[in-house]
């Protein structure tokens, strides 16, 4: 069993806290965890706007808290975020996330990521093997 406790990570374990462009992601498991999906809790700044395209990941996020809105960039179709509107990207998606006010996002991902991953510059992480 693995029990963590979201605020000794943020505290103490800041191998788990990630941090980008106008984000921060505190990854309560990741790949070495060997669940098989990596589960996060992500901020997004208000005021923020991230495209993003994850061709080696599918991801899941599940709205905790704020308002903004997705746009799939292949339609050109806009849905609104708020807490409890879910999305998955089960084909890819390349999006825009834009955070009208601080988002906080619950995240899966799979395959999962390790936590060492870098956005590249067309949005996506790479596929670690290790």
């Amino acid at each position: 069993m693995i029990v963590r406790d979201f605020n000794k990570l943020i505290e103490s374990e800041r191998d788990r806290v990630v941090s980008d462009a106008q984000w921060t992601s505190v990854r309560m498991l990741l790949a070495d965890d060997g669940m098989g999906f990596s589960f996060h809790i992500t901020f997004l700044e208000e005021g923020s706007e991230h495209e993003f395209e994850y061709k080696n990941h599918f991801e899941s996020v599940y709205c905790m808290k704020g308002k903004g809105t997705i746009t799939d960039l292949a339609t050109g179709e806009t849905h609104e975020i708020h807490p409890g509107v879910m999305y998955a990207l089960d084909q890819h998606d390349r999006h825009v996330l834009r955070a009208e006010e601080e988002l906080v996002m619950a995240c899966c991902f799979n395959p999962p990521v390790t936590g060492n991953e870098v956005h590249q510059a067309d949005g996506s992480y790479a596929l670690e093997t290790s």
